[in-house]
């Protein structure tokens, strides 16, 4: 009885001291947000994007999917230079000067800086948003908007001090003529002159421009900047419902549900609204499988899109003959490298894997052994396995509009899917393929190009082995032994 009672007074004992624990670890989060913040993998890789010289960069998510808090968290990392252990992105080892803000002094007060600062009406808990509570040293009220702020004050950990100055767009390009800062973010989309204005004052200290919207406006002016007027130092990182770790299957089927159908793409997947519309209007869970271990009995058909300025860019289908299914089993795209370049990287595909190319593969090109060579041939020349003739129907002919037709009666029939998590930039243009006036639009479409290249020569495809496979355990040593097929790389 004595060893129940002390054991009983025991877990009463540990149970109060785990609340006690609990209850003193939110005390410590409430006053350094910024120490305890996890982002996913997708607000990772758009903290990673700010690195130099990476100058302007977008975060294009749907709605309450964590942009703007993605945001926040880095603007407060550089005013503080307090940066995790896991931080790949852009350092400031001293104090730094930032704009910020969003649409009105109202969505500014309640959405930058409420996440920056704490909640507008309640002075006692500044301090307890993501920057820490001991890092402000002053702040300063905007006139006209109860509990908005102009600026902060922030202390920086190498010593000075670091300021970020609140504006709204409703006050013009003028109000953001402000002295030089080291960085600038907007959290929605802000009017074209805004941007530049805010762009411009980065100039003299090579700082950057960093934007976190939900592409409610279509094909803006800001948009299309991003999207079809790529560059080596602007990025775009796009983050849907299914990459919001915090919802469940069950919740992100109700909350995209609940959106009006015209708002789904924008709401949930931060898809802009574009043109006269998707050339494939498919949810992404219509198509996203889990990767799997490759059956020996299914064919493979590398598939390629020439390209030097405008990326190059290839994909390995999988296809299931008995059921008529492709799989898209992985990517590649790559500007400005020789096909030298590539082809070091697509041989580890397979040595034995057949490659479909389009009809310009034809065309002579930089790389001949004497200054001109056909590109198909220069492919060949490295080691690829170039099939043929170009791409074609089996019926002849290479219509555009026909080969994306096949595709999309594919994926609505459920032939079509993708491995999820192997082709992130192959869904990414898959989002954004869009139509302006009944046309495709040809930008941002490497990957969906080489893959209607690929689906047009499908009967190509053959059972190539590999010794080891790229998506699961390895089912066929022997064979693959005996055939002495090259290694596979991923």
């Amino acid at each position: 009885m004595n060893e129940l009672l002390y054991g009983n007074r025991a877990l009463s004992e540990w149970k109060a001291l785990a609340e006690v624990q609990a209850l003193a670890l939110d005390a410590k989060v409430k006053v350094d947000r910024l120490a305890y913040y996890k982002p996913y993998a997708k607000q990772k890789e758009f903290h990673n994007a700010g690195a130099a010289p990476n100058r302007e960069r977008l975060f294009m998510a749907g709605n309450q999917l964590g942009k703007t808090l993605a945001g926040a968290a880095e603007v407060a990392m550089h005013l503080t230079g307090r940066y995790p252990a896991w931080w790949n992105g852009r350092r400031y080892d001293r104090p730094t000067t930032w704009l910020a803000g969003s649409e009105s002094a109202e969505l500014t007060r309640d959405g930058v800086q409420r996440l920056l600062v704490g909640p507008p009406p309640t002075e006692d808990e500044w301090g307890t948003g993501f920057i820490p509570k001991d890092a402000i040293s002053g702040t300063t009220r905007r006139q006209g908007t109860p509990n908005a702020l102009d600026n902060v004050a922030v202390k920086h950990r190498n010593g000075g001090t670091s300021y970020v100055n609140f504006k709204s767009y409703d006050q013009g390009r003028g109000k953001w003529q402000a002295t030089t800062v080291d960085g600038v973010w907007f959290d929605e989309e802000p009017p074209p002159d805004v941007y530049s204005e805010g762009l411009t004052r980065t100039n003299a200290t090579r700082g950057f421009v960093m934007v976190t919207f939900t592409p409610l406006l279509g094909m803006s002016e800001v948009v299309m900047r991003y999207l079809m007027t790529p560059t080596d130092r602007r990025k775009v990182i796009t983050m849907t419902i299914y990459d919001a770790e915090h919802y469940s299957k069950e919740e992100r089927d109700n909350i995209i549900a609940d959106y009006p159908e015209h708002e789904r793409d924008a709401r949930a997947s931060g898809i802009p609204i574009l043109g006269s519309g998707r050339v494939f209007p498919v949810a992404d869970a219509t198509i996203l499988v889990p990767p799997f271990p490759i059956p020996s009995h299914f064919k493979r058909l590398g598939c390629m899109d020439f390209g030097y300025d405008h990326p190059f860019a290839a994909a390995e289908l999988v296809y299931d003959a008995d059921h008529d299914v492709v799989y898209v089993a992985r990517e590649y795209r790559e500007a400005k490298k020789t096909p030298d370049q590539h082809c070091t990287t697509l041989r580890l595909w397979g040595k034995h894997l057949p490659w479909a190319w389009p009809h310009d593969g034809y065309r002579e090109d930089r790389g001949g052994k004497d200054g001109a060579e056909e590109l198909r041939l220069q492919y060949q020349r490295h080691g690829l396995k170039m099939l043929g003739e170009h791409a074609t129907f089996s019926s002849g002919g290479f219509s555009t509009e026909a080969g994306v037709q096949e595709m999309l009666m594919r994926m609505n029939s459920g032939r079509w899917k993708v491995f999820d998590g192997m082709c992130p930039r192959w869904m990414e243009e898959f989002r954004l393929y869009h139509r302006k006036d009944g046309k495709i639009v040809k930008e941002m479409d490497d990957l969906m190009s080489c893959s209607r290249i690929g689906t047009m020569m499908l009967r190509h495809a053959k059972i190539v082995a590999a010794d080891r496979n790229p998506w699961g355990h390895d089912d066929r040593p022997a064979q693959r032994q005996a055939e002495g097929v090259g290694e596979v790389n991923t």
